[in-house]
């Protein structure tokens, strides 16, 4: 690509790939004058609006950028492509875990999901006993895993909090990557297991089983149970065996944090091209993280498989506006020092980039946080744009695979489901290279093209849910990142 590299005819700014004496890089040159008010064109969309005379050759950045409302033509699916298949004898599968209620997991765990802060250190106690003994007797297994938060009580029960944590236990429970449950209460909390139970008809037998530390004398007592009954979980999870499956049975969550200029231009584009070919496999992929959908909505409207799809996204966004105003905040608040430090200025600007992550296919839902995925192809799950929380709503949604773009070098794995990591740029991704599955970087450095990074991207995303590792693995990332989305006040 040429330095700087301009995205659109119509765009007025470019992307420079090296610093200059007047602009750093991967941050933005204007490339003819901008007048005050004027908007600010990538992508050949608006980004903002010059705060000031910008003169050709100009750093364009938070100094003379700055958000403003922008009309949008949402033209309900006006865009939408027609749908994508492949032949016969281009289907690609894998080797996953196929579930008696037809689910297909990539990982084979069992985990201890805990109701509430206070069963928290009880469920680690657990998960820690068999981290020290290892499970060498049972090589199906890929680990016992704890899913902790901070909590549970101090909600109304039955409110919009409540029932947001509440999808979220349950999804994990159900999570096709899990092969047995035990879940843990402390015994007086709002977040009763009882509850969970019954709200969502999960039933005690031999893989999924529950108490609380109350019923059964104390801590001590309560590890030793648990410890108990994960030991005689382990020989039933054991009997799982990896088979070939179709691709179709992969829900892909994607997630892009600590984004930069490059995020938009090489890993974005290039995970959309690999969702675009799961998409034509009966594949499913799972856009999130809302707030950072805002200033490109339009672009995934116009796509959208039916109007009431495309106002369903224009509700959630609105929803947010209230939400944000509410809490003191704007959704505009995003980006990140991070994010601007790596050349994005305005939440138009990084959504534009985000949104390229789901490639070019037709949008088929929009679902709530946590909420079950009953839709093929490419849907959105409503969520933060905090990363774990908005993957956290994905794994408890039904993904049993996540792809992560960063450029600025985000560290992030989710237990119970393998996190593949994609770099914008060569230099991060050399530097943080133990945390890194892909270097996206090499389609601007002149090695690849996003077409083709697309299809490596693809055929990773097979490996990884046959069975091998992936960097955030390797590093033992995933006890921490179970992150529900705390949508309430706490009292």
């Amino acid at each position: 690509m040429t330095d700087p590299i301009r995205l659109h005819r119509d765009d007025n700014v470019a992307v420079t790939l090296h610093a200059t004496p007047l602009v750093p890089a991967l941050h933005k040159v204007a490339v003819r004058a901008i007048a005050p008010g004027q908007a600010i064109l990538k992508y050949g969309q608006p980004i903002g609006i010059a705060t000031r005379d910008i003169a050709a050759g100009e750093h364009v950045h938070v100094h003379n950028c700055a958000m403003a409302d922008m009309d949008r033509d949402y033209r309900f699916g006006l865009d939408a492509p027609a749908a994508v298949t492949v032949a016969d004898a281009d289907r690609a599968t894998f080797q996953g875990f196929v579930r008696a209620n037809g689910q297909v997991g990539t990982r084979n765990y069992i985990a201890i999901i805990s109701s509430v802060n206070c069963s928290a250190t009880v469920a680690h106690a657990i998960a820690q006993h068999f981290a020290r003994t290892g499970l060498a007797e049972y090589p199906q297994v890929d680990g016992v895993a704890a899913f902790t938060y901070s909590g549970g009580c101090s909600i109304a029960p039955g409110g919009e909090a409540f029932r947001v944590i509440e999808r979220t236990l349950a999804g994990y429970a159900a999570s096709p990557n899990v092969a047995a449950v035990l879940m843990l209460g402390l015994g007086c909390e709002a977040m009763q297991v009882e509850r969970v139970k019954a709200d969502f008809a999960l039933t005690e037998g031999e893989a999924f089983q529950s108490f609380s530390i109350q019923d059964h004398g104390g801590t001590r007592k309560a590890v030793a149970e648990g410890i108990a009954r994960v030991e005689a979980m382990l020989p039933i999870a054991n009997r799982a065996v990896r088979t070939t499956v179709p691709a179709s049975a992969l829900t892909l969550g994607l997630q892009c944090g600590g984004s930069d200029a490059l995020s938009g231009i090489t890993a974005n584009p290039a995970l959309g091209i690999a969702v675009d070919h799961l998409v034509a496999q009966g594949g499913t992929a799972i856009l999130s993280e809302t707030t950072e959908l805002y200033g490109a909505e339009h672009l995934l409207t116009a796509r959208a498989a039916s109007p009431a799809i495309g106002q369903a996204l224009l509700d959630r966004l609105e929803w947010w506006k209230d939400y944000t105003a509410r809490n003191g905040e704007t959704i505009d608040s995003n980006p990140s020092p991070g994010n601007k430090a790596g050349g994005i200025t305005t939440i138009l600007e990084k959504s534009l980039g985000a949104q390229m992550k789901g490639g070019s296919s037709v949008l088929n839902g929009v679902f709530g946080y946590a909420e079950p995925i009953t839709a093929r192809g490419l849907v959105i799950m409503d969520s933060p744009g905090y990363d774990p929380a908005s993957a956290t709503g994905q794994v408890a949604s039904g993904a049993n695979l996540i792809a992560f773009t960063t450029g600025r070098g985000s560290a992030f794995g989710s237990k119970p489901v393998p996190t593949l990591k994609i770099a914008t740029n060569t230099a991060m991704f050399q530097r943080m290279r133990d945390d890194m599955d892909l270097n996206c970087g090499d389609i601007v450095d002149g090695g690849s093209t996003i077409e083709a990074k697309g299809r490596e991207i693809f055929n990773a995303l097979l490996a990884a849910a046959s069975g091998r590792p992936t960097a955030s693995e390797e590093l033992g990332y995933g006890d921490h990142e179970f992150v529900p989305w705390n949508v309430g006040a706490t009292t």
